[in-house]
């Protein structure tokens, strides 16, 4: 059944009646552009760049560990085995730092004042820094090398950090919730990151692993290892990996 408009012309013409119907779809063509674009923009990464990105195993929601045995058996610990982490528990860990639970309204694993979302989360590994995209449970690298030794000497001089496996650093850039609250954002933005600390601890604990809460270092010297952008602040780091004798 043909279903063309009365209104319009077909074939098409020059006249400009006939003209109006592309120029509505031209309009439609370039809403759909920025709406594309504005969930590229929403990833941080150019198109390009998503290829650039590695995707994580996908996160377990179900495991044999409870909250209760997490809460009872989680001690600090600051010696840790060389022994790399897998892609899996490494994805776990992020993930319950800031993974996205909510696809439709992109709420995460920890809670967040008006869903401002200020944290940025990092794996620091022996391989290099790299930024957690939640959107896309994926990692994009910011830095290569290994600078464990360096974020420990910028972390009052602990030493032992370089033997940590992993470093889960959280981030944040204060803005996207003082805008909307004001001074007393920058509160919330601490609280923020506590909440998501405290999931890494206790799904530490429950992948068979161990951690520490560092929060003794010097911001400006952090940054720079990490290479964060401008705007972002350091709040916590999390050594994690396996318990050595």
């Amino acid at each position: 059944m043909n279903t063309w408009p009365r209104s319009a012309c077909y074939p098409p013409a020059t006249s400009r009646k006939c003209r109006e119907p592309r120029r509505i779809g031209a309009w439609l063509g370039l809403i759909a552009g920025l709406r594309v674009a504005a969930v590229v923009a929403s990833t941080n990464l150019p198109p390009e760049g998503k290829s650039m990105s590695k995707v994580l195993p996908p996160p377990q929601t179900k495991g044999t560990v409870s909250v209760e045995e997490s809460l009872a058996r989680r001690r600090s610990v600051r010696k840790f085995r060389a022994d790399a982490l897998t892609a899996e528990q490494i994805g776990q860990l992020l993930w319950a730092a800031q993974g996205v639970t909510e696809p439709q309204r992109g709420l995460r694993t920890a809670p967040s004042a008006g869903a401002t979302f200020p944290l940025e989360t990092y794996a620091v590994t022996s391989e290099g820094v790299f930024r957690y995209q939640p959107q896309l449970h994926a990692l994009a690298e910011i830095r290569r090398g290994d600078v464990r030794a360096d974020l420990g000497r910028a972390a009052l001089e602990q030493a032992w950090m370089r033997t940590a496996p992993l470093i889960v650093v959280l981030a944040a850039v204060p803005e996207r919730t003082t805008r909307r609250y004001g001074t007393r954002g920058t509160m919330y933005v601490h609280m923020e990151a506590g909440h998501a600390a405290q999931n890494v601890h206790l799904q530490a604990v429950a992948l068979g692993l161990d951690s520490v809460p560092v929060g003794a270092f010097r911001d400006a010297e952090v940054a720079e290892v990490l290479g964060l952008p401008k705007g972002q602040v350091p709040l916590y780091l999390v050594p994690v990996g396996r318990a050595a004798p």
